[in-house]
């Protein structure tokens, strides 16, 4: 929710000024949940350091925009800085704390976050706006604070002169923090947060906006095979070959009209990307890399873009839903042009002509033949639309209420009366329907449009369920063809697929993604290396004993292709069949039969193990190991080389 400026920090332009506080900071009141730390932080216990408190909550644009501030001010001062999240909830769903570390594990925060649920924190420092961020000093005094983005410019002249100022008082304490981060443990998932899905018509490809990965992963939606995978799974700004370039929290896709270029919302970047399908270069169509305001039009590569969330193409006109100025842009694909088309950049409920109107972080687009956009306002809960084709063209609300920004909830209805809670995600289906994540309320609705009545098609409670009582964790993205109806399943890291001539619900499993991701001696590796004590094995006929523990109550997939490669160097082997061996449903431990030469060298060990827990087997888990064993190769030696590994536990 973008804000005006309320208590400023000090002006830093007076070079003598000090910065130090006079007020006590009040301390964190007990019993409030804390993620990012194995327990509850007293500010007390921080004298000596700077503290910064951000008060947030993760469904606001503005929040999420000052992300990167907050950690290049960590970067700069990671001994004399502490940042604390204080989450102070908007919507009921942002409340829970399982949902909050969600959100903490999809951008990558890595500093304390506290609860704030009942809003004591908040209260105590009279904040009133998302974001607020507020400067301690290392005596433990309040410095100031700031409400708005463009954190960086207000506080890191402060903080530097903070630091300076207590370090010539020789009270600065430099000594290094370590905290229980909620990442470290947790294995990889196949997909991480997908924000988006879209299923190209013709080729019937389904993409798949692999968001926390950083990447675009291309798929059969009926087999589940992976065909393609644009992005080297590391958050960047890179264009260049397929796996070269790199994303930053991908989320919506379209085609354009000649179905050659895949279009994707660069979220983090605030660009336009494009994927040419055919030569599978990765280019920039529309943005600079840089955040943008105020809002512009121009050359789409020299206009700079906000945090755009989701596209639509129609007629050679390519939609934007641009969440972080509040509007909707178009990019014309013949001119390459970009400029706002929907919104004044106030963020709002006000309906009116189009350059009039308000809207409020819209983050879900769909359009059908009249020339209607429909478009998913998620900070407004509502479902509202915008006659684009129109030059007297207006915006109207479909479902939810138009009164303000905090008129939100679960009621099915007609119209104004219906509620939803942050909703990302809208479809158009063959059958008139215009289908709805519902995000916060984790549920698929549906809008019957001639009577603007919306109801509930699947979903209850959040959660992983299978067939026609599914239940799902925060879907943001939707996408449809023919009786299929595609869901980005963020918090469930899965994709879920709808028949709509039955209502059930199945998991897509994916199967061949190991082949995309980068080789264990690649700086990007995502699996760990073992390097084992030598081994002295038999001469001529031995064996390999795989043997990975798995976490209790888990199995290898039975679907999803685990397998494991052997080479060896310096020294004869002979693999045979067991090259290349399939692990998948396996039960360990597996014996590989293999014969050796006399001599001394080394074994390597390419595993790839796809895991799941009894009962879900469709959200699947994956670990990749290499396993390198210094061997001599002599008679008597030993009958088999062990390769053992346990799994860590999951947490999810």
């Amino acid at each position: 929710m973008q804000t005006e400026d309320t208590t400023e920090a000090p002006d830093p332009a007076e070079p003598t000024q000090s910065f130090a506080g006079t007020s006590p900071a009040p301390d964190f009141p007990a019993g409030l949940d804390w993620l990012n730390t194995g327990e509850p932080i007293s500010l007390t216990s921080l004298q000596g350091k700077v503290v910064l408190l951000d008060f947030w909550t993760y469904g606001c644009i503005n929040c999420i925009h000052i992300i990167p501030d907050l950690k290049r001010l960590e970067a700069e001062y990671p001994n004399e800085l502490v940042v604390i999240g204080v989450h102070s909830a908007k919507f009921l769903n942002e409340g829970a704390t399982d949902n909050i570390r969600n959100v903490v594990l999809r951008y990558g925060v890595e500093h304390p976050v506290v609860n704030d649920r009942d809003f004591e924190v908040w209260q105590t420092w009279g904040a009133n706006a998302w974001p607020t961020t507020v400067l301690i000093d290392p005596a433990g005094n309040v410095v100031g604070g700031h409400s708005g983005e463009g954190v960086y410019e207000v506080v890191q002249p402060v903080v530097q002169s903070l630091v300076d100022e207590f370090e010539a008082l020789g009270t600065l304490d430099r000594t290094p923090l370590e905290f229980a981060l909620e990442k470290d443990g947790l294995p990889d998932t196949i997909l991480s947060f997908p924000g988006k899905v879209f299923i190209d018509p013709s080729t019937e490809l389904l993409y798949i906006a692999d968001t926390a990965n950083h990447r675009i992963v291309a798929a059969d939606p009926t087999s589940g095979e992976v065909i393609a995978v644009y992005g080297r799974g590391e958050a960047g700004y890179t264009d260049g070959a397929a796996l070269e370039a790199r994303f930053d929290s991908p989320q919506g896709m379209a085609l354009s009209p000649d179905g050659r270029i895949l279009y994707v919302a660069d979220t983090n970047n605030h660009a336009v990307r494009s994927i040419n399908l055919t030569t599978s270069e990765v280019g920039t169509a529309a943005g600079t890399g840089d955040q943008g305001w105020p809002p512009a039009t121009g050359l789409a590569t020299q206009v700079r873009l906000a945090s755009p969330w989701a596209l639509e193409q129609s007629d050679g006109v390519l939609y934007i839903a641009m969440a972080g100025t509040h509007q909707i842009w178009s990019l014309d694909l013949a001119s390459d042009v970009v400029g706002p088309l929907v919104g004044n950049a106030r963020e709002s409920t006000v309906n009116g002509p189009l350059a009039q109107a308000e809207l409020a972080q819209p983050s879900g687009l769909a359009i059908d033949g009249e020339g209607v956009l429909y478009f998913a306002d998620s900070e407004s809960s509502s479902i509202r639309s915008a006659e684009v084709l129109k030059s007297d063209g207006v915006t109207d609300v479909i479902a939810g209420s138009d009164a303000n920004l905090f008129d939100f909830g679960d009621v099915d209805g007609i119209g104004t009366e219906a509620r939803l809670q942050h909703p990302l995600g809208l479809a158009l289906a063959e059958d008139g329907f215009l289908y709805v994540a519902d995000t916060y309320n984790s549920k698929i609705k549906r809008i019957d449009l001639d009577r603007r009545e919306i109801t509930t098609y699947l979903g209850n409670e959040q959660g992983w369920q299978d067939g026609p009582d599914a239940l799902f964790y925060e879907p943001g993205g939707i996408s449809t063809l023919g009786n299929a109806l595609y869901v980005a399943d963020t918090n469930n890291h899965s994709i879920r697929v709808v028949d709509l001539a039955t209502g059930t619900a199945e998991t897509l499993i994916l199967k061949g993604i190991e082949r995309f991701q980068p080789p264990p001696d690649n700086e990007n590796y995502r699996g760990v290396i073992v390097e084992t004590n030598p081994v002295t094995v038999a001469t001529g006929a031995a064996s390999i004993e795989i043997n990975i523990t798995l976490p209790p109550d888990h199995k290898v997939n039975e679907d999803a292709p685990s397998s494991a490669e052997f080479f060896a160097s310096g020294v004869g082997a002979d693999f045979g069949k067991s090259q290349g061996i399939s692990l998948t449903g396996a039960q360990f431990p597996v014996t590989v039969p293999v014969e050796f030469d006399a001599g001394q060298g080394e074994l390597t060990a390419d595993l790839t193990v796809i895991y799941c827990r009894e009962g879900s087997e469709s959200l699947c888990l994956i670990q990749q190991l290499r396993f390198i064993v210094p061997i001599v190769v002599e008679d008597g030696g030993e009958a088999a080389v062990l390769l053992e590994y346990e799994i860590v536990p999951p947490e999810i």
